[in-house]
């Protein structure tokens, strides 16, 4: 794939100003938290608790690992055990990365859609990872959040396929689900891009205890080194 995320983000609507004025107050206070001096709190990320039936705690070693590796690797200061959070609730709005997950249903409420709409316009991130078998419900659920507008294939030019770690062509192949390439979908909104969706990657096995999977070093490096491309992005913008 050709061309850079200006092709595939086009403007959508403006935002109001309440949203606006949230936004760049959430944004400051991300930026803040990931800079902050050791003697203050760390900054955190989530694990998305959704409703539908799905198991949104798959992949219990996953986030605390790319955690580490990010602290040690990168010299980000995060929490070493993530938040878990429910789409409706306030605490969403403290976190400035998000990751769900899981092989089967999701549901969002109604409230919990405007919730998780309002998180994302504000400055926060949601990063959704198939473990195999979410697929068709997160794209159904994720129209209540942006009914307006549709998951785009992210090149190969993208920025967290370039840096700190190199991907010259795109999202890696952890886990093989249905003999299918590994595609990276984005949502963006202005411009900005909001939420990513890993499809036939698996990244989050890829992050889990080596026995779990039994995955080579080399598998779970290359896993590890796209979460902290994606995390890298987030925190800095590039």
């Amino acid at each position: 794939m050709n061309g850079s995320n200006r092709n595939i983000s086009p403007h959508l609507t403006q935002t109001p100003t309440h949203l606006k004025f949230l936004k760049i107050s959430l944004l400051f206070l991300f930026s803040f938290a990931f800079y902050l001096s050791p003697c203050a709190a760390q900054t955190k990320i989530g694990l998305l608790k959704y409703s539908g039936g799905g198991d949104w705690y798959a992949n219990p070693t996953s986030l605390p690992n790319l955690i580490k590796f990010c602290n040690e690797t990168l010299h980000t200061d995060i929490s070493p055990e993530p938040t878990v959070v429910e789409p409706g609730s306030r605490d969403l709005f403290s976190l400035p990365f998000v990751h769900m997950t899981g092989h089967g249903n999701v549901v969002f409420s109604e409230p919990e859609a405007e919730n998780l709409r309002k998180y994302l316009l504000a400055g926060g991130f949601l990063h959704i990872d198939d473990n195999y078998g979410i697929d068709p419900f997160i794209r159904r659920e994720m129209k209540k959040v942006f009914p307006e507008i549709e998951f785009t294939e992210l090149p190969s030019s993208f920025a967290f396929y370039l840096s700190p770690f190199a991907f010259p062509t795109g999202l890696p192949k952890i886990h093989e689900h249905d003999n299918k390439p590994p595609q990276g979908f984005g949502l963006f909104w202005e411009g900005r891009l909001i939420c990513f969706y890993t499809y036939e990657s698996d990244l989050g096995d890829g992050w889990e205890d080596p026995q779990v999977h039994g995955d080579s070093p080399e598998t779970r490096l290359k896993a590890l080194r796209m979460g902290g491309n994606m995390l890298t992005y987030v925190f800095t913008g590039k």
